[in-house]
């Protein structure tokens, strides 16, 4: 289940129950949030639509993603 999460702080921010996700952009009309199982992977295994923004930041909390998760924006 994706959360709204919080725009602060920016980055990948692990607690004990998921990680936060904030990018800042000022030019983003739309942003994706990739997961992906290794850094092998040619694909991302699921990619996150990222829905909430607050002043220029693209934000989500995704419950049970631990550190050492690896990901990127598009």
């Amino acid at each position: 289940m994706i959360e709204a999460g919080s725009p602060a702080p920016l980055g990948a921010t692990p607690d004990n129950d998921g990680t936060n996700f904030a990018l800042y952009s000022e030019v983003a009309q739309r942003v994706e949030l990739c997961l992906f199982d290794s850094a092998d992977a040619r694909e991302e295994t699921v990619c996150v639509p990222l829905k909430e923004q607050t002043d220029l930041v693209w934000h989500c909390y995704l419950p049970d993603v631990r550190p050492g998760q690896l990901y990127g924006y598009r």
